[in-house]
């Protein structure tokens, strides 16, 4: 029986259901780099649009000034005319030439990245709207900044490097913005549905939402033992969130379920057990017992929790500054009060990265995990964001651990946190990874493409520049310089002319 084949799109340029799959990820490369340099004269197209129309034809003839400081005004009846003719809306164009002019007048270091077609306009445009408040003389400092990550950083990852330059750039005005957004905080309640259920919706600070989330947490793993043979996670935190409104009874579930510090005693010198220490209808004795537990004990009920705040000793020193919060991103370093609230706080002793943990075993121990992820910074996967929180990845041996291999497999040398999709890939897909110094993992599609994951982003490789990393000998750091690959650009000519370029690292590289 012959085995069917996909039907051809009519549509298709000719010679395209003949291309191997190595040559249609080449031309899907090329087509990317087209749809940015068309999405890159269209706004070529606009400027050039307000150009034309950056002087009023009378004294009746409104001015609009649809950009940031530093750029030019723009008749307002133009705008509509434009709009017609890309069968859109005025206000579509109007952002269109916002962004556009922004990104010339006052971005652009970013703009030359995106006219080479090397990044996405789309993530340009919106740093473009988030720097819109800055002065001229001090939007520099972000268009730097996003300069050096927009072509090999996910899109979130640059929005953060942004989000924290738009601080650093002007801490007054984001001072002034905090306050007014302080103003903004609400709780409210819909209006019930026709099962009787609603929803509960609240703007608060980060700290405050990340320490009820916590509670909610605690309160739904005390309920799984009378609930969880019917009810699933969810439905848990939402009877959870309900005790929050019985706090005496809240207190009692809480002090029922915490288990008794071993270096604390009651007044007969016998340790406690963990059986409740209250009956319910004696309020009084509850009440008695909160007061004769230590401060160590009354701050277990809260649970325990670790946040990763990267903050530099001059900004801890003078209090100005920018603190990056895993998970939340950039914020002022005065801000870090307001997060860690009321919390005990035990800091750990910063690590040494020139460290070269090893061990035999398999498993990962925390100090190696620590070191890694302060290295890497990430999942280590080729354009991921680096969004993910240390709890929500696996740290993985970059080339398969085997328990009949050589000893100390395990350690920063050939590890990386990914993602549990990410791991996954990695294992079952075919692809492969290796690292290649410090925070830098080299990764191969099961295809032959080839990709440097390091500091500075994301950036692809030829085959020459790869097989020269993958065939250096153990411990010798291989750097290349940044190469433009020239890639097909007509179906009917598949094959790459790849530029190459591959060196050791200059004297003074690390072996």
């Amino acid at each position: 029986m012959a085995t069917p084949t996909a039907p051809t799109d009519p549509q298709a340029p000719p010679g395209i259901d003949e291309l191997s799959a190595r040559d249609l990820l080449d031309v899907a490369t090329a087509r990317r780099r087209v749809r940015r340099l068309a999405e890159v004269d269209e706004m070529l197209l606009a400027a050039q649009w307000a150009a034309l129309h950056g002087q009023p034809q009378d004294a009746k003839d409104p001015m609009t000034h649809p950009g940031g400081d530093g750029t030019p005004e723009v008749r307002e009846y133009c705008l509509a005319e434009l709009a017609m003719a890309q069968e859109t809306h005025a206000l579509t164009t109007r952002s269109l030439i916002a962004d556009t002019l922004d990104l010339i007048h006052r971005l652009p270091r970013t703009w030359a990245i995106v006219q080479a077609g090397d990044c996405e306009p789309w993530v340009a445009r919106r740093v473009a709207v988030m720097t819109r408040p800055l002065l001229a003389e001090t939007v520099g400092l972000v268009d730097t900044a996003v300069a050096r990550a927009i072509a090999g950083h996910a899109p979130s990852t640059v929005f953060a490097i942004a989000r924290a330059k738009i601080i650093e750039a002007d801490p007054e005005t984001h001072a002034a913005e905090r306050e007014r957004i302080r103003h903004e905080r609400y709780v409210r309640l819909s209006r019930a549905d026709e099962f009787g259920y609603r929803h509960l919706i609240a703007r608060v600070t980060a700290g405050d939402a990340a320490w009820i989330d916590a509670m909610v947490d605690r309160v739904a793993d005390i309920l799984v033992r009378t609930h969880g043979h019917d009810h699933n996670h969810d439905e848990l935190r939402a009877l959870a969130l309900g005790w929050l409104a019985r706090p005496v009874d809240l207190l009692k579930l809480l002090l029922e379920h915490t288990d008794p510090d071993p270096d604390e005693e009651t007044n007969e010198g016998s340790p406690e057990d963990d059986r409740p220490a209250w009956a319910p209808e004696d309020l009084a004795h509850t009440v008695d017992r909160i007061c004769a537990l230590s401060a160590r004990t009354l701050a277990s009920l809260r649970g325990r929790g670790v946040l990763y705040v990267h903050v530099t000793d001059q900004a801890l020193r003078t209090r100005t500054g920018i603190a990056r919060v895993e998970g939340l991103g950039p914020v002022d370093i005065t801000q870090l009060a307001d997060l860690l609230g009321h919390a005990d706080v035990t800091v750990q002793p910063v690590l040494d990265l020139r460290d070269r943990r090893r061990t035999d075993a398999y498993e990962h121990p925390e100090t190696t995990k620590d070191h890694v992820w302060t290295q890497t910074g990430g999942d280590v996967f080729p354009y991921s964001p680096r969004t993910a929180t240390r709890r929500d990845v696996d740290f993985d041996h970059s080339t398969a651990y085997d328990p009949t291999g050589p000893p100390g497999q395990t350690g920063p040398h050939n590890s990386g946190p990914l993602r549990r999709r990410h791991h996954r890939w990695k294992t079952h897909g075919r692809y492969r990874c290796r690292t290649i110094g410090p925070g830098r993992h080299l990764w191969q599609t099961p295809h032959g493409l080839s990709y440097l994951v390091d500091h500075t982003g994301t950036r692809r490789l030829d085959d020459n520049q790869a097989d020269v990393i993958l065939t250096a000998p153990d411990g010798v750091e291989i750097y290349v310089p940044p190469v433009q690959l020239v890639l097909a650009s007509a179906v009917m000519s598949p094959d790459p002319d790849r530029a190459s370029g591959a060196g050791a690292r200059p004297p003074g590289a690390r072996s």
